[in-house]
């Protein structure tokens, strides 16, 4: 658990407000598909299916994000989601560039469509590894801030995994980080400057990653507006939370 400064906690105490409530969708994609160019121009063939102990230990993990976040928020995040299995295959990849794809908005458009506007963040789960093999993509999770998807919610893609991975260092980061990349990106539309990098620049900003909590102390500031930058605090500070939602602005 992350110790917290004492002014930090008296600061949040000032706020009577409610917390700020996110609205959150993992749509489940356990089969995939798809046909995509490797090197030299090969088309390669993935096709798997997620065994249901892949999928129950993503969901087990994605299920300590809302506690992870009203930690690092000092109670200031309370997040609530659902899940949505989907019952076709991912079908379609699109292009990152170099060797690398990942799903896009576009290749789960039917299903954006039909359940996203009323969520302010949508996840998408999805087979990325099968047996050894796995499709090249930009990481395990990537993120877009919001107004690409029905309803103007950010997108994030988080992909399967070796089971220890969603248990180390913190369980529930990896949803956590990505989800904050989008969040980040709302609020300084906002108006509330974001340190370089957001979400990703723990490193950048003198902050040194933990063998038990992670980059948590990072994401601590981050939440509460405390990352300095280039002279200045930045990040998403309490006025900023209780500005509202992207669905209820």
């Amino acid at each position: 658990m992350i110790m917290f400064r004492s002014d930090l906690i008296e600061a949040v105490r000032k706020w009577p407000a409610s917390p700020s409530r996110w609205r959150i969708l993992c749509m489940v994609y356990d089969r995939i598909d798809v046909r995509f160019k490797g090197s030299f121009g090969r088309t390669i063939c993935f096709e798997y299916k997620m065994a249901p102990a892949e999928v129950q230990k993503a969901e087990w993990s994605l299920s300590h994000l809302p506690a992870l976040a009203r930690e690092c928020s000092c109670g200031l995040v309370d997040i609530s989601y659902d899940v949505r299995p989907v019952s076709r295959p991912l079908t379609s990849l699109t292009h990152m560039g170099g060797p690398n794809y990942w799903p896009s908005p576009g290749d789960v458009a039917p299903e954006l469509s039909r359940y996203a506007r009323d969520y302010d963040s949508v996840f998408v789960f999805w087979p990325q590894n099968a047996n050894g093999c796995h499709i090249p993509s930009g990481g395990w999770g990537l993120a877009i801030g919001p107004g690409h998807i029905p309803g103007g919610g950010t997108y994030c893609s988080i992909a399967n995994a070796d089971p220890s991975s969603w248990d180390v260092p913190r369980v529930g980061e990896v949803w956590l980080h990505e989800w904050l990349h989008g969040v980040c990106d709302f609020y300084e539309s906002r108006g509330f400057p974001m340190p370089q990098f957001n979400a990703d620049g723990g490193g950048s900003h003198g902050y040194v990653q933990s063998p038990v909590t992670g980059w948590c102390r990072y994401y601590r500031d981050l939440m509460m507006g405390r990352v300095l930058d280039n002279g200045r605090f930045t990040g998403i500070t309490p006025e900023a939370w209780l500005s509202g939602t992207i669905k209820n602005v």
